[in-house]
């Protein structure tokens, strides 16, 4: 086979026409139980993608739903601080135990398994997929009914790990009103629609800043356009969340699962109608 040239005529072995493709997927820790697999995309980083998965899984959560997040963020990870968490709950020759926010969240992070949580992660990209692919086969996630995955930025080894190694159901795509945002998002969606993994809808962030004072929205990032690219894919716009500071005060003290999220409820209904 590393020697195929693809012309099948010319190809000596009896057998080679009747063999397939073998699947990619990574066989969940045996110990675990997982229903459905959501992965959060961007096609950018700053979009606020880590904090809408957390709106999300807290979201979740209080629909009586057993929830994970898994930070594939290997470089940059930041669920541990978005739910207070410093360790795992511990390990055994059958697997690693992930951390378990206030709320009865499951977390895996990169960042619980450090020494210092300040380290830099300073890998190349097949180890840093590796390790990515270790927390669905090496973890014991406990009867998760929505497992969220906080992916990277753009279309690199990562995602492409994540899509290719996990039975991923559903991608929800974040962005922000920026001009820019028609290209970065028709990138994230064209790389699931060649993974051949259903785009549920889009998320925008930082739409506006609404003034205390007088109620009045901003628009600080200038005006969306996220409605036209939307109709062009055939695909909803699930929420709109405004910048507040109340959310990133909430989630730079490990509070985020008494963060509002009513304005990510439709997000959940897409998921649930869906997956």
């Amino acid at each position: 086979m590393s020697s195929c040239n693809g012309n099948c005529s010319s190809c000596s072995s009896s057998n080679c026409g009747d063999r397939k493709a073998e699947s990619l997927l990574a066989k969940l820790n045996p110990k675990a139980s997982v229903k459905k697999v959501i992965a959060v995309v961007s096609g950018k980083g700053g979009v606020g993608k880590s904090t809408v998965t957390s709106m999300l899984a807290v979201a979740m959560a209080k629909k009586g739903k057993r929830v994970g997040v898994l930070d594939a963020d290997i470089t940059g990870p930041s669920a541990p601080t978005a739910f207070g968490v410093t360790e795992c709950q511990g390990a055994n020759e059958d697997g690693l135990y992930p951390a378990l926010t206030r709320g009865g969240i499951q977390v895996m992070s990169i960042n619980l398994l450090l020494d210092n949580s300040t380290d830099p992660v300073v890998w190349r990209g097949p180890v840093i997929a590796g390790a990515v692919k270790q927390f669905w086969t090496d973890v014991i996630w406990e009867d998760v009914d929505y497992l969220f995955v906080d992916m990277p930025p753009g279309t690199g080894d990562v995602p492409l790990t994540v899509f290719q190694s996990l039975p991923v159901d559903g991608v929800v795509i974040v962005t922000s009103p920026q001009d820019l945002v028609s290209m970065i998002v028709t990138k994230a969606v064209k790389m699931a629609n060649m993974m051949h993994i259903p785009v549920l809808g889009f998320v925008e962030n930082y739409s506006y800043l609404q003034c205390p004072d007088c109620g009045k929205r901003i628009q600080v990032f200038g005006e969306s356009h996220l409605d036209e690219v939307a109709a062009g894919f055939g695909l909803p716009v699930l929420a709109r969340l405004p910048i507040d500071p109340s959310v990133a005060q909430c989630y730079d003290s490990g509070l985020m699962e008494h963060v509002d999220t009513d304005g990510v409820a439709d997000v959940i209904t897409a998921i649930e109608d869906f997956a």
